[in-house]
């Protein structure tokens, strides 16, 4: 679903919602804009949906940041948006039609995103946001030194999701088995997938790959999985991990699976336990190098910055629905519990 198919007014106001629940605190347009000149142009490739609300959250917060660096929308910049959801053929879409529109720069949200937009153009500066591996994809050369138009915001390192298996079977020390949904056709997909099989024998877990792309396929593996006991579910980090988060949330609590995840927005929707990044800060950190490659600066020298907020969180309700007692020594280390 592309942008330009909403109300203005309507996504503004849904942004300015987001931007309150975060407590966001958004800054006069008129203070904060910058001298009248040449109006920029921001191209903006989401994955997942414009109505889903933790899109409006992140895009929130990279307003915020682009206001406090003085950039006010409609006086001195326009954004364009455009969405891939998990459609590899909408992301090529919406990545033509962004380049079409004669961008200064782009922001990609995941890492098709980024694929889509790099297969197209080696000149328009891209920020990325949320891509695990940009060095193993090919976007940059290097995290230090980039050295061509693209840099941006990694999503974590790949031994973050070992972590996540140590909480599931912390949550659930009675666990034997894990089914692993992740994308098969992402790069970063198969590697997580890796530190969680070499993670699995000291645990004294086995693993089974379940395939994260279609939903019929889904629901029937991971129904399968689930005849046998003693098992759980881990969901790796991918574009299409939040698009089918509704469906895995429903076949986790239908299938009693004890499921980690990657962002706490997805605890907040359902899910049992996350360890991850804040999937808003990024956003926030990414107005900066938009607005420093706005100025001048060259993505090439910009080096690619790691996470600085890691969060745990746990959510009570799924705990007890399952059946679990969360042990008081992970609830202590917990940033956020949902009661």
């Amino acid at each position: 679903m592309q942008f330009d198919e909403l109300k203005r007014r309507e996504f503004m106001s849904l942004l300015g919602s987001a931007a309150a629940a975060s407590s966001l605190s958004w800054p006069s347009l008129r203070a904060h804009a910058q001298e009248p000149g040449r109006m920029r142009r921001i191209g903006v490739l989401m994955n997942l949906s414009p109505g889903d609300q933790e899109v409006q959250a992140r895009l929130a917060g990279f307003l915020q940041g682009l206001q406090e660096r003085g950039w006010a929308v409609g006086r001195n910049v326009r954004i364009d948006y455009r969405w891939g959801g998990s459609d590899a053929a909408l992301f090529r879409k919406g990545a033509e039609e962004l380049l079409q529109s004669a961008p200064d720069i782009l922001l990609a949200s995941s890492t098709p995103a980024i694929a889509a937009l790099h297969s197209l153009t080696r000149t328009v500066p891209i920020v990325f946001v949320n891509v695990v591996d940009p060095v193993g994809a090919g976007f940059v050369a290097s995290l230090g030194r980039p050295g061509g138009n693209s840099t941006g915001f990694s999503l974590f390192e790949y031994s973050i999701a070992g972590k996540r298996l140590e909480l599931l079977k912390e949550i659930a020390p009675g666990l034997k088995r894990a089914a692993v949904l992740r994308d098969s056709s992402n790069p970063s997909g198969i590697a997580q997938f890796a530190v969680l099989q070499a993670m699995a024998p000291a645990l004294r877990m086995e693993l089974t790959p379940v395939d994260m792309r279609e939903a019929d396929a889904i629901e029937r593996d991971l129904t399968a999985f689930a005849r046998q006991p003693d098992g759980g579910l881990v969901v790796v980090a991918s574009a299409t991990q939040g698009f089918h988060r509704n469906l895995i949330f429903t076949l986790a609590a239908r299938l009693r699976l004890p499921a980690v995840y990657t962002f706490s927005y997805l605890v907040s929707d359902g899910g049992l336990l996350s360890y991850g990044p804040n999937s808003i800060d990024n956003y926030r950190r990414a107005a900066e190098y938009v607005d420093r490659i706005l100025k001048g600066e060259k993505p090439a020298d910009l080096p690619v910055q790691a996470p600085v907020k890691y969060e745990l969180a746990i959510n009570l309700k799924t705990a007890k629905a399952l059946g679990l007692d969360v042990p008081a020594t992970l609830l202590a280390r917990a940033d956020e519990v949902i009661e």
